[in-house]
């Protein structure tokens, strides 16, 4: 696990570092960051209406200029001195909506095929992804720390796009079942970080003297 979260700030850090001399570009602009937001989200739900039509590889192309833009906004905020709460509500409600449309039109796709196995792998993915986004939620709303887990949104997002993008040579329906099962190991994941974090309290209200 520690290997998994060293890569994951090494990749996180790495895709600040490329990314920086656009956001420097963006931030002199007036383009403001609930642009970059609505953009990436048009560009998402795009890239599912590609995936329907079995563009998997310009769906891919558009996809990961979504989520470009869903790097880049978070970012110019930051460097504009605009952040607001408004903003990351939107950024975070629009990162469920982009990712369910993508998942849906992939779900379809297999329905249209007649391969409710994969429906299923689909929606569970689904389902999964957006208690993963939930349970950090709710528990930060408690007071509680919650960023634990294997599958977060970026290595779904990573897994999705290589499965899309080499769909021709059968990796995506690997894919979507490796995504359903490692996305629902992830909630289990953050649920039992919770319920140890809310053992540790009680244990140490215990201890306390009287």
């Amino acid at each position: 696990m520690l290997y998994i979260e060293k890569l994951r700030f090494f990749y996180s850090t790495e895709a600040r570092r490329l990314v920086k001399p656009l956001t420097a570009a963006i931030g002199r602009t007036r383009i403001s960051p609930n642009v970059l937001t609505v953009t990436g989200l048009a560009l998402t739900l795009g890239s599912a209406v590609l995936v329907w039509y079995g563009h998997f590889v310009t769906a891919v192309l558009v996809f990961t200029l979504g989520s470009v833009c869903d790097l880049l906004d978070g970012a110019v905020a930051r460097l504009s001195e605009k952040v607001s709460p408004m903003g990351a509500f939107l950024d975070s409600t629009f990162d469920r909506v982009g990712e369910g449309a993508v998942l849906t039109a992939i779900a379809l796709v297999y329905a249209r095929d007649g391969n409710l196995w994969l429906v299923g792998a689909a929606f569970v993915t689904m389902i999964a992804s957006f208690l993963v986004s939930y349970s950090r939620a709710r528990a930060e709303a408690l007071g509680l720390d919650c960023k634990v887990g294997l599958m977060t949104r970026p290595e779904r997002l990573v897994l999705l796009g290589a499965g899309l993008l080499l769909q021709k040579f059968g990796v995506l329906p690997v894919v979507m079942y490796i995504l359903a099962v490692l996305t629902a190991y992830t909630v289990l994941q953050r649920i039992l970080h919770v319920r140890r974090q809310f053992a540790e309290a009680a244990s140490s209200a215990e201890e306390k003297p009287s």
